[in-house]
């Protein structure tokens, strides 16, 4: 399998792409799915998400102090 980028697979592999999603190669094609989960039931008004692409990971802080997090009630992915 070709990927995106034009990078060569063999199918059964498994990879991580450069934005964080988890892929597969079969001989009906490439399979991919997001790794993280992404805030959405949050104060929006107050607050930013933030993502990380070291470690694949959203954080929701404060607009005016990111060193303050805020809650999240939903998280899809």
């Amino acid at each position: 399998c070709h990927d995106w980028n034009g990078k060569l697979h063999e199918f059964g592999s498994h990879w991580r792409s450069e934005d964080c999603y988890d892929c597969s190669c079969a001989r009906d094609g490439i399979s991919c799915c997001s790794s993280f989960a992404t805030p959405v039931d949050y104060d929006e008004e107050k607050c930013v998400s933030i993502f990380n692409k070291e470690t694949c990971t959203y954080k929701v802080v404060e607009k005016n102090d990111h060193s303050k997090e805020c809650p999240v009630h939903v998280w899809v992915g």
